[in-house]
């Protein structure tokens, strides 16, 4: 069996790649390997299991529940919240364990499972890896001690944890955001309630897309991935910004009064200036991936503020910002942490937190996000290739070197070998759009010879 768990849980079509079995299974497994681990300590161990609005996520929800009280773990259902709601009630609430149901920004035919740990962190590596083997181990026969009589576990309803999340949320702003109008788009998904409730209680006046989910409809042409219907609705209401969610609402994406595009990059370097204001950016660092525009490190640089950049994933974004005590980090595509108020993404508090620093500044978002200039940004996949070559291949090492030269002080490249499909993702950034093309073209040549 190959590994299960990506970087973000374990994910597929719902009915056909995750069926009920798996999420019974994989819960029952999650319950066994975390009590080994002491997570437990003796005590009668609660979860807390929350969901997007999926039609799969319905039985799958059931399974995972069934799976958690049947190795005799309590189960505290929040029904549909955003995946970062789990994560904090899963730590509020001292829970020992939370699930997510969700597929982020996918498509509504999938769907998946995602695990935190006590106090709302994703569960490390090795941990999933054990999962996994205890999940096969009972897959194939090896028995486990079911408990019975009073010792399965007990379900319940915990219709509070709208209301306490979006508490949360509210009591953790700067500052208010009253005469402020915007556009929410939730992505027919998960933040559909909460995100529009909390901006209410903070004050703006809200115009809501996209949130009417049915089960069937999540992210079909709105929400974080499809922007259109926002910067529309953005010009015709008069809107001061807009704001998008995806599936689950762990990412922000967002959109100026003229409707032109502020992404996960702009957003991190309007929050960090903020940040440093309030003296709450510790080390004046900020923490990103590799794949961040290289308009926002030059932005920081300007501003005397430090970049660190890490692996592409929030995962080892939010690990570099634990080990070493960082309070902002995030990635382009508005998967943004604050760690002070989330232990992982939280595309309701990152929009929270752009609209206090607009209403606080007086700024519009367009003028707040001209901070950093995107450079052009090619990116080219070259399939049919040994990935496993990338850093080795001397060829290939020299063509990098040249093309690096060639664009100077503000370009560069990045060679990013996939991690599930023999293809190289050859990535060019330039001030120049055609030299980065004509770079970027002739790098990906390079690439199908020296490792095709």
């Amino acid at each position: 069996m190959g590994r299960l768990f990506g970087t973000d849980g374990v994910r597929g079509v719902a009915n056909a790649d995750l069926t009920a079995e798996m999420a019974l299974g994989l819960s029952v497994a999650a319950a066994h390997v975390l009590a080994e681990a002491g997570t437990f300590e003796g005590h009668r161990p609660t979860a807390v299991v929350g969901r997007d609005p999926r039609a799969s996520g319905e039985f799958l929800e059931a399974a995972v529940v069934a799976g958690l009280a049947s190795a005799g773990v309590d189960v505290l259902r929040v029904g549909v919240l955003p995946t970062p709601a789990v994560a904090y009630l899963t730590g509020a609430l001292g829970a020992d364990l939370g699930v997510m149901l969700s597929a982020s920004h996918n498509a509504m035919p999938d769907n998946g499972i995602k695990f935190f740990a006590r106090g709302g962190h994703k569960l490390a590596d090795e941990l999933e890896d054990r999962i996994e083997a205890v999940y096969d181990g009972h897959r194939h026969g090896e028995p486990w001690d079911r408990p019975t009589g009073a010792g399965v576990g007990r379900v319940r309803e915990y219709k509070e944890g709208f209301d306490k999340y979006v508490a949360h949320l509210v009591g953790v702003l700067p500052n208010r955001l009253d005469g402020l109008k915007i556009v929410l788009d939730e992505a027919h998904g998960a933040a559909a309630r909460v995100s529009p409730e909390a901006f209410a209680r903070a004050g703006a006046e809200i115009v809501t897309i996209g949130a009417e989910p049915d089960g069937l409809n999540i992210n079909d042409g709105c929400g974080s991935t499809h922007l259109d219907l926002l910067k529309s609705a953005v010009v015709q209401h008069g809107a001061d910004f807009g704001i998008a969610h995806d599936g689950d609402a762990d990412r922000c994406l967002a959109v100026d009064h003229t409707g032109a595009e502020v992404d996960g990059d702009q957003i991190l370097a309007v929050l960090a200036l903020a940040m440093r204001e309030r003296g709450a950016l510790r080390s004046d660092t900020v923490v990103a991936t590799v794949m961040s525009n290289l308009g926002f490190k030059l932005a920081l640089e300007r501003e005397g503020l430090k970049l660190v950049q890490t692996a592409v994933g929030d995962r080892y974004v939010l690990e570099e910002m634990k080990q070493h005590g960082y309070a902002l980090g995030g990635e382009q595509s508005g998967h943004v942490i604050i760690l002070d108020h989330a232990t992982t993404g939280d595309g309701t508090l990152t929009g929270l937190m752009l609209a206090a620093r607009v209403a606080q500044s007086g700024r519009t978002l367009r003028e707040l996000a001209s901070v950093m200039e995107r450079l052009p940004q090619v990116l080219i996949n070259v399939p049919d290739v040994d990935r496993s070559r990338v850093k080795t291949s001397g060829e290939l090492a020299a063509a990098v070197a040249d093309a690096e030269r060639e664009l100077g002080e503000t370009g560069r490249v990045l060679l990013r070998p996939s991690g599930t499909e023999p293809l190289v993702r050859v990535m060019v950034e330039a001030a120049d759009i055609e030299q980065a093309r004509s770079v970027a073209g002739r790098l990906a040549d390079v690439v199908k010879s020296a490792l095709g």
